[in-house]
């Protein structure tokens, strides 16, 4: 029997969800989301801003959606510097766009070990563990009114080591 990952999972779901039932007017059907890619994620630790790195995504304006697919986040990280990190520190995930995603997930990956993680308030605490530490955050702009229905989703990913 073929065991699949979380990742692949969360991957295929968002082939299946989100390039093909991408719509790109706004919640309310007021307009387009903006811009031709996705907004910046920053995760911020202490006070200190990191830029996460955009994954594969399905984006759009003006009627058309563009969908592009990028490695996983391990092998999309492999040459970045993990971000330096203090056991149980807390990190807060910072999206400058509205509207907000209304579904978001997050994804530790850690020796090809995957586990969901918890988000309250857009953050979550620094795993307890010594380690690299690889996460997805996967978010989406879901339709209010017509379930399975994308506005555009994106994956970021980033690095952690906890020291």
């Amino acid at each position: 029997m073929r065991k699949f990952s979380i990742v692949a999972i969360l991957f295929f779901v968002f082939i299946l969800s989100g390039c093909n039932g991408v719509v790109t007017k706004n919640k309310d059907g007021s307009g387009n989301l903006s811009g031709n890619k996705p907004p910046i994620v920053n995760i911020e630790i202490d006070g200190v801003k990191h830029e996460t790195k955009l994954g594969s995504y399905c984006w759009g304006s003006n009627g058309k959606a563009e969908c592009v697919d990028t490695a996983g986040p391990v092998e999309l990280l492999d040459d970045d510097e993990p971000i330096q990190i203090k056991s149980g520190e807390q990190i807060t995930l910072t999206m400058d766009y509205t509207p907000k995603p209304n579904e978001i997930h997050l994804l530790q990956i850690k020796n090809n070990d995957e586990m969901e993680i918890e988000i309250n308030d857009q953050k979550f605490t620094a795993p307890g563990e010594k380690g690299i530490y690889y996460y997805s955050y996967g978010v989406w702009w879901m339709d209010e009114k017509e379930e399975n229905v994308s506005h555009g989703d994106a994956f970021y990913a980033f690095v952690l080591e906890v020291k």
